[in-house]
């Protein structure tokens, strides 16, 4: 039976604001955890005005203390812009109000542009090497603190938050391999690497006090609705706002326009079908053999699944499309 998991970046829609899609974010979670979704993931985003989810542990706290037994995690915290040791000690206190359902996802991308990293980071002097040492100091943080130890994450150690590397190229592969740690690649948005990331973390993956065997999970877009023509529809909102953060102008999520597709450049196309590689689009019976083929080729663990959809009630009725697919591919 597959594991179906959500990942929500909170969208943010045209004539709207950051409240609604916070009371979005929370409905969605409550239904998600109703329909038998495995985890409620949100992700680190800076100065983009279609994603609400900045204040990334803030805002997992909030759905947390809404839902009831749902893991709630970061998919992922961008750990560059952050020390570690504030990392620890936000979700040593996550974990902490929430015992058994908090996860830190990890990504060394900066999660916006050059200058807002340099608002965040103040300093951009790194090494190709700090990712994997600041991995590894806050890795330490989760353990049991020694007695003489000097710097402590008060609350985090010794609770052993989860951690999972996330990536959308081969680094984070060999690292999640190395590290002896579960392995997220964002397929949903950057594909073209997803088998050989797959591939080098199985092949090279070492067994730790974290993870005893590979364990993957990949990203995936769905649009699902009762047929394939309106699932087109909705998923013209992601597409417009896609292509509008590719030619540096992002925007809120934007109404779906029937169409849309049609008026394209060609090299926008070409964009959107090499993005969308791994993606359902249609009909309950159209997303379930897309789901069955792509499971099939990755045999992934988990599929994180994402739905960038205007109408928060067509978004929920996606979600719960994919659930009933789920249950109906039970073995």
């Amino acid at each position: 039976m597959p594991i179906f998991s959500v990942l929500d970046l909170s969208p943010i829609l045209q004539g709207s604001d950051a409240a609604q899609s916070f009371r979005n974010t929370l409905d969605l979670a409550r239904h998600a955890e109703s329909w038998g979704y495995k985890r409620y993931w949100m992700a680190e985003h800076h100065n983009m005005p279609g994603v609400a989810s900045a204040a990334t542990a803030v805002l997992i706290g909030h759905v947390a203390g809404g839902t009831k037994t749902i893991r709630v995690g970061a998919g992922g915290v961008m750990l560059p812009n952050h020390a570690p040791l504030v990392i620890a000690e936000q979700f040593g206190t996550l974990a902490s109000l929430y015992p058994g359902r908090i996860d830190l996802g990890l990504g060394r991308a900066p999660g916006t542009d050059q200058l807002t990293m340099r608002a965040l980071r103040r300093n951009l002097d790194s090494d190709e090497d700090q990712f994997p040492r600041d991995v590894l100091e806050l890795l330490a943080y989760f353990e049991p603190a020694e007695p003489d130890q000097r710097i402590r994450a008060v609350p985090g150690a010794g609770l052993k938050v989860p951690v999972w590397i996330l990536g959308s190229s081969l680094f984070g592969a060999q690292l999640a391999a190395m590290l002896g740690l579960p392995y997220a690649f964002a397929s949903h948005f950057a594909p073209a690497q997803m088998m050989d990331a797959i591939a080098i973390y199985r092949e090279r993956f070492k067994p730790s006090e974290y993870l005893q065997k590979p364990y993957v999970m990949l990203g995936f877009n769905i649009f699902a609705a009762d047929s394939d023509d309106a699932a087109m529809t909705l998923s013209t909102s992601w597409k417009q706002a896609f292509v509008n953060l590719r030619s540096g102008r992002p925007s809120p999520l934007p109404p779906p326009r029937p169409g849309y597709d049609e008026e394209l450049p060609p090299q926008f196309k070409a964009m959107l079908q090499q993005v969308l590689s791994c993606s359902a689009i249609g009909s309950p019976a159209t997303v379930k053999a897309r789901l069955e083929d792509f499971l099939q080729k990755t045999q992934a663990d988990e599929l994180m699944l994402t739905a960038q959809i205007f109408d928060h009630a067509a978004r929920l009725r996606s979600f719960e499309i994919a659930a009933e697919i789920r249950g109906s591919m039970r073995q």
